[in-house]
């Protein structure tokens, strides 16, 4: 996810639009991709509901807030100053996205007590709200500028949400050691490694995030990645 003290809109640098036909192209995208995110994760998020009161479980209740975040962010997200549109781009968001919503649960499968493994998606899951929260207006999920976003967790890597989603996958990999689910996890983890690179290469563009790369080095594990 995106990442410098938020600035106002006028510090921003917009595409030169050359035509009213061309800005309202522009706020039309943005517009069918606020409904289109804001639908799909509302669907999950009273997915997530409904299983958070069957089961009771405070993993499921974080996973709630995750969720309901995106669709609260999306709505009131701030325009992009730069977007990467770009077919590789689309493919990595859609696959790093898509591919987790894709898992299964096991049965009698687990590779770690019950405890271990919530403990460990907890964790996750905090850093993906607490992130989530510090990213505010500049949300997004295609690698755009929003704004750069250099306070709580991304005080110490350049992309905390990335690392809760990590590790909320090896806990859900270890409760639910499942073929399927070994190769989707990766697959969807990889595609967000390089997503993190592409979202990079968008934001390199805006001097504050070459100054925030300088002061913030890792990605997602220091002295690692």
């Amino acid at each position: 996810m995106n990442s410098a003290p938020p600035r106002s809109l006028a510090a921003y640098r917009f595409p030169a639009e050359t035509s009213d036909t061309s800005v309202r192209h522009r706020l039309t995208g943005e517009l069918v991709s606020k409904i289109f995110t804001a639908t799909m994760f509302s669907w999950l998020a009273l997915r997530l509901a409904r299983d958070a009161v069957q089961t009771g479980h405070v993993t499921g209740l974080l996973l709630l807030v995750s969720e309901s975040l995106v669709v609260a962010l999306t709505l009131i997200r701030r325009p992009a100053g730069a977007v990467d549109r770009s077919a590789l781009a689309r493919v990595l968001t859609t696959v790093s996205v898509i591919g987790p919503l894709l898992v299964r649960a096991g049965s009698n499968t687990a590779a770690a007590p019950d405890l271990l493994t919530a403990l460990i998606s907890g964790v996750g899951l905090t850093f993906v709200v607490v992130g989530k929260l510090s990213l505010g207006r500049s949300f997004g999920l295609a690698p755009a500028n929003r704004g750069v976003v250099s306070t709580g967790l991304y005080r110490f890597v350049r992309h905390p949400i990335y690392v809760g989603y990590l590790i909320t996958h090896v806990g859900f990999a270890i409760a639910n050691p499942l073929a399927w689910n070994l190769v989707i996890l990766p697959t969807a983890d990889i595609a967000l490694m390089l997503r993190a690179r592409r979202e990079e290469r968008t934001l390199a563009a805006d001097p504050a995030y070459l100054d925030y790369m300088q002061r913030v080095r890792w990605r997602l594990v220091p002295g690692v990645f």
